[in-house]
């Protein structure tokens, strides 16, 4: 099936809070709340770091990633004249490993390659892309917290 992307809006913001929200799923098994509580706490972080985003990344591309015609995920990416920062790229759990992330880190790669720019992302240690990101040829620069600073530099063809 065919990768496409489109502008996030004001309506796909239940479906990215769905998208969020898988991403913290292994996360909130871990708490013993109720299940009111677990929705509030995602709901709260869900906003603040989209407001995050939009305000730290105002140049950003905001983008519903769909594969054939059904939404799958979100892609967040900014850029500047040195790189292009994977701000976040999230797949619901029903779309991984059907290899529509790394088809997507391959299209930033040759972006990145054609442009001279650096590809960059933070990764949580624990996240289990890291090893994807690994074999693409992002290395490890930082470590903040829970997150590794990874870059892959342009490679001349």
């Amino acid at each position: 099936m065919e990768i496409s992307y489109r502008k996030i809006e004001d309506s796909d913001l239940p479906f990215l809070k769905e998208v969020y929200k898988s991403t913290r799923e292994e996360e909130m098994q871990l708490v013993d709340w109720p299940e009111q509580q677990i929705e509030q706490f995602i709901n709260q972080q869900f906003e603040s770091q989209h407001d995050y985003y939009k305000q730290v990344y105002n140049e950003a591309t905001f983008e519903i990633i769909n594969w054939g015609s059904e939404p799958v995920g979100r892609l967040y990416l900014w850029e500047s004249d040195q790189q292009i920062r994977i701000v976040d790229i999230s797949l619901l759990p029903s779309f991984r490993n059907y290899g529509i992330g790394s088809r997507i880190l391959q299209s930033l790669i040759e972006k990145s390659d054609i442009s001279s720019k650096v590809l960059s992302i933070h990764v949580e240690y624990y996240n289990k892309a890291l090893q994807l990101y690994q074999r693409l040829g992002f290395e490890q620069k930082d470590q903040t917290g829970v997150y590794f600073y990874m870059e892959r530099k342009p490679q001349k063809s």
